[in-house]
């Protein structure tokens, strides 16, 4: 095996060259492209998914390619950056387009695709967009089979090997054929996997004696080699190039040749494959790349690196997308360690579980919100319009702008009845926006609009967390408290199914007393329901006693909890700065989400008519403003 090179001056494990698309899968599954209805939006094309699978297993990843100036290109460097993908490498192309897959799975193993790729922007790709600088800083790149289709593109990579090997980075190839995309097959045929060419097969020769890693399929060996039978394949490749070759075999798993190559094909190092459900194999190769690299750039016995890529592999196909599904090395871990009791990994509730806990948009590690998400409250008040309430929201918006003044860690809560132009605003923003579910008052719960929280969410911007308040007690009668966590289990499938953070908010003091066990209780009992919301949102307690207790149960139910955040119920300044103390014991709060004591007062004299929007903004931003004072200081005083 070679050594790994030295990382003490190398910044980056990894960097992948060539496409970068933005794909377009159709959610409807078993049926023909024609006929799909509606699509969900990932990044996109082989190295572009490597630099993300790479980065969610840990390694320190980088993508050379261009996009295009407009929505989809920024949606690309965007994503990329949220994934930890080093995007220097990335340039902007002002004249071409990103380009664009659409995709759909019609059958088990049938995924019909088509490529927008003409005159777009990755494949402009030039020795210009290779700096030395950056592949210096790398300790492998790997380049990509459709990047050599191209003069210009061609010698892009192949600037970038010269540079690799002088800086003595390793070189993997990923064969990466697309007949389709060499103009060797229709528009329609972009699931096409193999025609022979010896154009093709010339070019890809002309790149093995400088690897150290070449992965493919049957189908890719083929054509790197120009031969027509497997074996004669790989003894070609072999007496160019001396690198380990990794052959891919789908569900049977993988072979690593890393020295002569036997008559019985069996005899290389096997990869086991893992028995899983075929649901859409686009992108498995990627993930498997993905996984091989993890092991192989930590000089990783092959065994183990195979083990790795067919596990990433498996996580692919089971699962609809590309990219977006691939696995964080938290997950993986977990899937070798334990296992898993389903065919199909999508149905594994555990994984899913930690799939999306790891791989979430953006961490909140501190949560202040102004919580005006009430209707009846402010219905109820003198003076209250359907119009005046949403333009009164509004203001709260400007009053949370003004306390953040652009700093991280604040928020919003506000509501789909009134607060459609304040949600706009908080957009804007750039808060975390909670939206509430809850029919107000309603116990047992109920939903506001529609008993459907799937349908009513989907619209909702990605980042928008789904707010549900339950009036809970853990000593209500059973088929009360039945009836609750039913509702509450209908939202978190629905979270989960539509992609949406959910936040539970536990009041229990309004139908019973409220000890320093009752909240963990409950917790616990919603817990054992199969529900781990992203969030709770918790009235203050009495003691430390009671916030330990409720640390343990989400340490040790759900460790991938983002937190809790503090609820007001109206309460005074003082009554809430003495919750504020008591809960800076605990390590799962957050912090708050303060409502009626920020904006009541305020509420009332501006519905009346008796002050400005002005007053009423510096009203709600002096009050909001105070308790993040409050916050922070105690926050000071405990770290100091």
């Amino acid at each position: 095996m070679n050594a790994h090179p030295d990382h003490g001056t190398r910044t980056l494990d990894v960097i992948s060259i060539g496409r970068a698309s933005v794909d377009l899968y159709g959610q409807q599954i078993g049926t023909r492209l024609e006929d799909v209805g509606s699509f969900a939006k990932s990044v996109g094309g082989c190295p572009t998914n490597i630099a993300v699978g790479t980065a969610r297993l840990g390694l320190k990843s980088a993508l050379i390619t261009r996009v295009g100036n407009e929505q989809m290109g920024r949606f690309i460097r965007e994503q990329l950056a949220r994934e930890g993908v080093e995007v220097s490498g990335i340039a902007t192309d002002p004249e071409r387009l990103t380009a664009l897959v659409l995709l759909s799975v019609e059958a088990e193993g049938v995924s019909p695709m088509i490529f927008y790729r003409t005159d777009c922007a990755d494949m402009a790709l030039d020795e210009s967009d290779i700096d030395e600088t950056l592949i210096a800083s790398a300790g492998a790149i790997v380049v990509t089979g459709t990047h050599f289709s191209r003069p210009a593109a061609e010698a892009a990579q192949k600037k970038a090997i010269r540079l690799a090997k002088a800086s003595g980075a390793r070189i993997a190839f990923d064969i990466d054929y697309r007949p389709n995309l060499w103009g060797l097959a229709g528009h329609e045929a972009g699931f096409s996997r193999y025609v022979a060419s010896d154009v093709v097969s010339q070019k890809y020769k002309s790149v093995l004696p400088d690897c150290d890693l070449i992965v493919g399929t049957e189908e890719e060996v083929l054509i790197a080699s120009g031969e027509a039978d497997l074996l004669s394949a790989l003894k070609t490749i072999r007496g160019l190039s001396s690198a380990t070759i990794v052959l891919k075999r789908g569900p049977m798993g993988c072979v690593v040749y890393d020295g002569p190559i036997p008559d019985d094909l069996e005899d290389g190092i096997v990869g086991k494959g893992f028995p899983i459900e075929v649901y859409n194999v686009l992108g498995a190769g990627d993930a498997f790349m993905s996984g091989w690299l993890r092991g192989w750039l930590k000089n990783e016995p092959h065994e183990v690196s195979a083990t790795w890529a067919n596990a990433c592999g498996a996580f692919a196909v089971s699962r609809l997308l590309c990219a977006p599904e691939y696995p964080s090395w938290e997950e993986l871990s977990h899937f070798i360690s334990k296992g898993s009791t389903k065919l199909a990994l999508r149905n594994d509730d555990n994984l899913n579980h930690i799939h999306w806990a790891t791989n979430r948009r953006r961490e909140w590690p501190q949560l202040m919100a102004l919580a005006i998400d009430h209707r009846s409250q402010i219905e109820e008040m003198p003076g209250a319009t359907e119009s005046k309430i949403a333009d009164f929201k509004v203001l709260a918006v400007e009053a949370a702008a003004r306390v953040a003044n652009g700093r991280p860690g604040f928020g919003m809560l506000l509501d789909d009845k009134h607060g459609r132009k304040a949600l706009f605003a908080a957009e804007a923003e750039g808060f975390w926006v909670g939206r509430p579910i809850e029919q107000p008052g309603s116990r047992p719960l109920r939903f506001e609009f529609t008993q459907d929280v799937g349908s009513r969410i989907i619209d909702w911007p990605v980042e928008h967390a789904i707010k549900v308040l339950c009036f809970y007690h853990p000593d209500d009668a059973d088929a009360l408290k039945q009836q609750q966590i039913d509702k509450l289990a209908s939202a978190y499938d629905a979270a989960r199914k539509v992609g949406r953070d959910i936040l539970v908010e536990i009041i229990a003091s309004k139908h019973g007393t409220l000890a320093d066990d009752t909240i963990s209780r409950a917790m616990t009992e919603i817990y054992d329901a199969g529900i781990r919301p992203d969030w709770w949102k918790l009235e203050p307690q009495a003691s430390a006693g009671a916030w330990a207790a409720i640390d343990q149960v989400i340490e040790t139910r759900d460790p991938y909890c983002r937190g809790v955040v503090l609820l007001g119920l109206e309460a005074p300044y003082d009554v809430l700065e003495a919750g504020f103390a008591t809960a800076r014991s605990s390590r799962t709060v957050k912090g708050f989400a303060v409502g009626r004591t920020i904006f009541a007062e305020a509420a009332k004299s501006w519905l009346a008519g008796t002050i400005s929007d002005a007053a009423a903004v510096d009203d709600m931003a002096g009050k909001f403003g105070a308790l993040v004072e409050v916050w922070e200081r105690l926050g000071e005083s405990r770290a100091a």
